[in-house]
Order: C-alpha cells, then sequence, then structure tokens
C-alpha cells in the first residue's frame, strides 16, 4: 500500500478513547487505535496526534464554573489523555514524543515547533496536548493551528461517525452522506465538522481536512492511502 500523505496530523476525540465505556479511557479500545496508527507510520508516513479530553473533561461541561478555569481543566484531561495514547504506543514500539502547551516538564516536553518537526524527521510520532494552551479555545483548533506550523497536508479527524451529512444521522435514517465539502459549505451551512475558528484557519492555509470513522480503527491506514472513505473538507474551485 502506498500512502497519499507524507506528513498529517490525526485528530483523536477524547471520546473515541473511551470506546463502548462512554468514559474514561478503555485500555482494549486504545490499543486498536494505536496498532492502526503503528501500521500507518511503517508505510512511511509522519504522524502528529492531537487529542480531545472529551472522555474526562470538557470546558463546556464547567456549568457555572468561570469559562477560562472549565478550559483550563479541559486541557489537563488532554495530557492524560496523551499520554495513554504515549505509552500504548510505546508498548508496541513506537518512540513518541508528548508536547504540551502548558509546560509541565516532569511528565512532557514543552511544545516548541522546530523541536517537533526534529522528532518527525526521525521517524518518532508526536502528541500535542493541552489544546493550544489558551481558553476559549478547542483541539480542532489547535489541529488546525499545529498543521499550519508543521507543514502538515491533511487533519484526519477521527470521529464516531463515519462521514459529514446533511443532518444527523441518528436523528433522520434518511440522512445523506456528503463526499465533499468547501470550507465555505461548513461554515454557511453550520456543519459540525469542525469548530467555525478552525475551519477559518484551514481554509486561510490551505489545509484539506478527512472526516472519518473510528469505529474501525483499519480506516487510518485506509484514508491514509486515499481510499474514498468519509468526508473531505476542501478548497473547491
Amino acid at each position: 500500500m502506498e500512502p497519499k500523505y507524507k506528513r498529517v496530523i490525526i485528530k483523536l476525540s477524547g471520546e473515541a478513547l473511551a470506546g463502548d465505556k462512554g468514559f474514561g479511557i478503555d485500555p482494549a479500545t486504545i490499543a486498536g487505535i494505536c496498532k492502526n496508527i503503528k501500521e500507518a507510520k511503517d508505510l512511511g508516513v509522519e504522524i502528529a496526534i492531537v487529542v480531545g479530553g472529551g472522555n474526562i473533561f470538557r470546558g463546556r461541561d464547567g456549568e457555572g464554573m468561570d469559562r477560562a478555569t472549565a478550559d483550563y481543566m479541559g486541557m489537563l484531561a488532554t495530557v492524560i489523555n496523551a499520554l495513554a495514547l504515549q505509552d500504548a504506543l510505546e508498548n508496541i514500539g513506537v518512540e513518541v514524543r508528548v508536547q504540551t502547551a502548558i509546560e509541565m516538564k516532569e511528565v512532557a516536553e514543552p511544545y516548541i515547533r522546530r523541536k517537533a518537526m526534529r522528532h518527525l524527521e526521525k521517524e518518532r510520532i508526536v502528541i500535542f496536548a493541552s489544546g493550544t494552551g489558551n481558553p476559549f479555545f478547542s483541539t480542532d483548533t489547535t489541529a488546525a493551528l499545529r498543521a499550519a506550523e508543521i507543514d502538515a497536508e491533511v487533519i484526519m479527524s477521527a470521529k464516531k461517525v463515519d462521514a459529514v451529512y446533511d443532518s444527523d444521522p441518528k436523528l433522520n435514517p434518511n440522512a445523506k452522506k456528503i463526499d465533499r465539502l468547501s470550507y465555505i459549505d461548513v461554515l454557511n451551512k453550520g456543519l459540525k465538522v469542525m469548530d467555525s475558528t478552525a475551519i477559518s484557519l484551514c481554509m486561510d492555509n490551505n489545509i484539506p481536512v478527512l472526516v472519518f470513522g473510528l469505529e474501525q480503527p483499519e480506516n487510518i491506514v485506509k484514508v491514509l492511502c486515499g481510499e474514498n472513505i468519509g468526508t473531505i473538507v476542501e478548497e473547491v474551485n
């Protein structure tokens, strides 16, 4: 199999790490995801990962809390997930570095762009944790920002739903899958691909976003090799 991309960012939702539990970390689920990430890496692809924290705590879940405080709590949740991914990848022989936007040198490196790129060149996987380090920004925006910074060719957004639909497929059994979208379509239609800040950043830097389902972890390799799975958001002429 020949990969279509050389350097990518995989955006993993926190919920994807919880498996059927819906909350917390499911080791078997993480092991399955990491096995497929290793297969992708073994194809010669340079991989960085941005992971969410929704399986532990989301900033928007902190009802009644100061928004900035709740967002910082959500950022710390992403560090827990990043360390779990690091451990699972190292257990199968993959070199990994976790970089955090909030400094915590006892458990991870601080985020340094040039160092992250050097790790990728040395065939290490880099996991970006604690979001952008700032409240009011999501991990979607982190993925778009880091993709621009490290010159990633695409953001692979792994979700529980297998593509973008014209309506919620859970509520509407006749919802239609959309294969290709423009950035403007996503913004104008309010589609829940990524938040508007992230999509705008991708549009400004011409970074495609591939949305696909993680119910079958092998989709990571299939998407990398150009199979028509999920939905691609890109500049449409």
